[in-house]
């Protein structure tokens, strides 16, 4: 399966609406370049009947405690490496996993920064 952009999408809504022969269609689209680009925006403005266009809300990295990890991680554990070795790489990204999962106060902190409550 090769990457996706305009033309393709555009071909594909094209052999797409005869299966739905007059059907409402609603098109649940993230950020795409290709969902927003000027050629998808005059293909869909010709097109106002047809398909409904809903779209995902941006990705808020502040709200997924996972983030907080990574940063934490990339910081303090893996920060400053010029590693030559996959192998030694994850050994350090290892270790930093490790000191972050023995200190519940940071795990702790990552959920409350987030605002997600356990």
């Amino acid at each position: 399966m090769g990457t996706y952009n305009e033309d393709s999408l555009i071909e594909f809504m094209r052999q797409l609406r005869p299966h739905f022969r007059g059907q409402q269609v609603i098109l649940i689209w993230d950020g795409l370049p290709s969902h927003r680009s000027r050629p998808m925006g005059e293909f869909l403005a010709k097109r106002r009947h047809w398909p409904e266009v809903r779209r995902l809300p941006a990705y808020p990295p502040e709200l997924n405690p996972v983030e907080g990890f990574w940063a934490d991680l990339k910081g303090r554990g893996v920060a400053n490496r010029c590693e030559t070795q996959v192998q030694r790489l994850a050994w350090v990204a290892e270790a930093g996993a490790d000191r972050v999962r023995a200190d519940r106060h940071l795990l702790s902190g990552f959920f409350r920064h987030s605002g997600l409550q356990l």
